[in-house]
């Protein structure tokens, strides 16, 4: 339940790309699912071993070439999808913004299984001097 979540809200965020950004194209809905399922593949295989790759310079530049590598893998899944377009790096750069920022957003409010989660605070649960 948690996965069919997590790539709905990448498609949701591919769609949202897809209409800002220009230079990313995608000509069906279909095609929309089929990224986000791409994506979602390219970020739990490809991402991590290009995280371990690239540790050094991103280390340098504070995390900042992380965006990189996401705008890397928002380009993978346009060489992988049919009819899903990302023309440039920059049109890949703020597509990959678009998409990272709306996923962080909606699952930091779901848990693992697709389950809204509520944070709340007991009574004397804080820790006390």
């Amino acid at each position: 339940m948690g996965f069919l979540f997590r790539v709905l809200v990448n498609a949701l965020a591919i769609w949202l790309a897809t209409e800002i950004v220009p230079g990313i194209e995608a000509p069906s809905v279909t095609t929309v699912v089929v990224a986000a399922l791409v994506l979602g593949l390219v970020n739990a295989i490809v991402r991590p071993v290009l995280l371990v790759l690239t540790l050094p310079l991103t280390l340098v530049t504070l995390g900042l070439f992380l965006f990189v590598l996401n705008a890397l893998c928002l380009w993978l899944t346009s060489a992988v999808v049919p009819g899903f377009v990302v023309r440039g790096f920059w049109s890949a750069f703020g597509g990959a913004l678009i998409v990272s920022a709306l996923s962080w957003a909606v699952n930091g409010f779901v848990s693992d299984r697709g389950r809204v989660v509520v944070i709340t605070q007991r009574e004397g649960s804080a820790l006390r001097r």
